[in-house]
């Protein structure tokens, strides 16, 4: 169920920046730049994982100065709610990963079973290697099954939002990341 306009807005009132719009670009340009000295000549596939990573993806890719495919991939475990739960593949890749590099395109490293998953089933298709542009790694405190090849920001362990990443399906379309008010 989605919000009223009018809770949408009091949920942006409420919310801390945790990153500016500055601060979010130039974590972009550095990611970039990382990516430019390390893939030029991969010939990758650019998976972007929808929705969360669209922002960040549309970002980053015009800032990579090599000949790249782009593709998506759709799968959630969160859906409206703001904790995880079952893993769901909507949409798998049309582009061909067998023999591939992919560079996997995503908006959080939270607790990192997702990306995990996706990596997992990426190489059980064939990809000859697959690495990992994160834009927000959250500091939980507890280990991941997977760590992230590039990533823009750090992150507190609170629900975010903004740059890509919803509050109740809202929000994406921040230039900032800022921080859920739950209370």
């Amino acid at each position: 169920m989605s919000l009223a306009l009018d809770d949408a807005r009091k949920m942006l009132r409420d919310a801390q920046v945790i990153c500016t719009a500055q601060q979010v670009d130039a974590a972009v340009a550095r990611v970039a730049g990382d990516i430019n000295r390390l893939l030029s000549d991969a010939n990758p596939l650019v998976l972007c994982v929808m929705r969360g990573a669209l922002v960040f993806a549309g970002q980053l890719l015009p800032r990579l100065d090599f000949p790249l495919e782009v593709d998506v991939l759709d799968v959630t475990r969160y859906g409206d709610a703001t904790r995880g739960g079952e893993l769901t593949f909507r949409a798998m890749p049309a582009a061909q990963v067998a023999g591939r590099a992919v560079l996997l395109v995503d908006d959080i490293l939270d607790q990192g079973i997702t990306l995990a998953a996706v990596r997992e089933k990426l190489l059980g298709l064939g990809a000859q290697r697959v690495m990992t542009a994160i834009f927000a790694v959250k500091e939980t405190g507890r280990e991941k099954p997977i760590s992230a090849d590039f990533f823009g920001v750090t992150v507190p362990d609170v629900y975010v939002f903004g740059f890509g990443m919803d509050a109740r399906g809202y929000w994406r379309n921040l230039p900032a990341v800022y921080a859920l008010n739950e209370g």
